[in-house]
């Protein structure tokens, strides 16, 4: 999969994209955007531009089959398959490399608009979210603060958990999150209370949009599974810790994950993160092989991602003082316990159908590490020690005004550093 269109080498006309942290002409994420007074199109990220594909398609610089990443909601695009999706970054590459021809490249100037000035929504119709549960040293923090001697469930080193999350609730970046209100009960109470979330936390996690799906009662194999993954975003899990820890048993989360949850509103294309890919980390001794429908070699050969996320803070104190966010923690996906690959292919092992615009959480990424930790659950031992910040300020759980921001960005030698952009949400109090 990796071709001239993930060559560091090259540039684009477009000057920003040159270095772009994020959106150099390696990349060419797709998402959907909008201009105040307009209607929300599709568009793909170059440097701080979007090329509005509607117009190009007008210039006649794109053919047909460029509509469906121009719609107002990006299903028909994921479910181009890898062939469509990849002809399509190959036109998009020759439009915008600094080797178009001086028309092409003064027709599409024509279709390039500022990114500060539009506003990017959520880029398809999600029919179901799916929260997995794959990071699994996030399981082993969780798990010691209940069962020290016993932190992993019985089941986790063979089902890829997972439970079915709220679509409705999905927010692009920059949408603030409204501190939910709900029954919380502390173990020295009684009885339990209706009111605002007292232990307000994120979850850093990796979203994997569903390109192309399956009939009802037709299982996708392991060994294709890989094939039904059109993109990739960041997403944030919110979760109201307290409201969870009432009502979670027998059933799992409700009400303490649906109030929102924040991803970063670019598609970046499995075909962008080819060369991104690496070999699955291996089982330490003594855990059981993968079940056979959840093996696959090739998957394991290189079914996992190289991507290095983050986790910053920007508090009102520190915006008012005009500091920089902090960062609370870093890892990387490549400490997840399964690949996206065993996570559809047990998603549909039953049979459960899934469509184009589906969405995956990966669970919370944590690494080994402290520093590592995707959660102020871990990094406070779920509120038994306080979170110093670097001016003087302490958290146990998020507080109004604080800002939550992830990055995550891919790495190589001899090939251009690709990102998501960011995935940021601002609390602000209860109703």
């Amino acid at each position: 999969m990796i071709d001239h269109t993930h060559d560091r080498a090259a540039t684009s006309w477009v000057a920003s994209a040159n270095g772009h942290a994020d959106f150099p002409l390696q990349n060419l994420p797709h998402g959907v955007f909008s201009r105040p007074g307009e209607a929300p199109r599709g568009g793909v990220a170059i440097g701080d531009k979007i090329l509005d594909l509607a117009a190009v398609l007008a210039a006649g610089l794109l053919d047909g089959a460029a509509e469906a990443a121009a719609a107002p909601s990006l299903n028909g695009f994921l479910a181009l398959g890898a062939g469509g999706r990849t002809a399509l970054r190959h036109r998009l590459f020759a439009v915008l490399a600094s080797a178009a021809p001086a028309a092409v490249q003064a027709r599409a100037a024509a279709c390039l608009v500022d990114a500060a000035e539009c506003d990017l929504h959520v880029p398809a119709t999600i029919g179901d979210y799916t929260d997995f549960f794959a990071g699994i040293h996030h399981a082993m923090n969780g798990g010691k603060l209940l069962r020290p001697d016993n932190p992993l469930m019985a089941n986790y080193k063979y089902v890829p958990v997972a439970y079915h999350g709220r679509a409705s609730s999905i927010r692009p970046s920059g949408t603030p999150v409204r501190r939910p209100n709900g029954q919380r009960k502390r173990p020295e109470e009684a009885a339990p209370s209706f009111g605002p979330c007292r232990n307000l936390d994120y979850e850093m996690e990796f979203g994997i949009w569903i390109g192309g799906g399956n009939a009802l009662g037709e299982p996708v194999p392991i060994g294709q599974a890989s094939a039904q993954i059109a993109g990739f975003c960041l997403l944030n899990d919110w979760s109201a810790r307290d409201i969870q820890s009432w009502e979670y048993q027998p059933l799992g989360p409700f009400l303490a994950k649906s109030f929102q949850t924040s991803i970063s509103p670019w598609i970046v294309t499995a075909e962008a993160l080819a060369p991104f890919r690496i070999a699955q980390p291996p089982r330490p001794d003594g855990d059981p092989a993968p079940l056979p429908h959840l093996f696959d070699a090739a998957d394991q050969a290189a079914g996992a991602l190289d991507i290095a996320v983050e986790v910053h803070i920007l508090t009102p104190l520190m915006r008012a003082a005009g500091l920089p966010p902090h960062r609370l923690s870093h890892a990387n996906t490549s400490d997840l316990y399964w690949t996206v690959a065993q996570m559809l292919a047990h998603h549909t092992s039953n049979g459960c159908n899934l469509a184009p615009g589906d969405l995956f959480g990966s669970g919370t990424i944590s690494a080994v590490a402290e520093g590592g930790w995707g959660s102020l659950q871990e990094l406070t031992l779920a509120g038994r020690r306080e979170l110093a910040l670097p001016n003087g300020e302490t958290r146990m759980f998020l507080a109004d005004g604080d800002e939550i921001t992830f990055r995550g960005r891919a790495a190589r030698d001899g090939f251009a550093t690709i990102g998501f952009g960011p995935c940021r949400g601002t609390v602000f109090s209860a109703p």
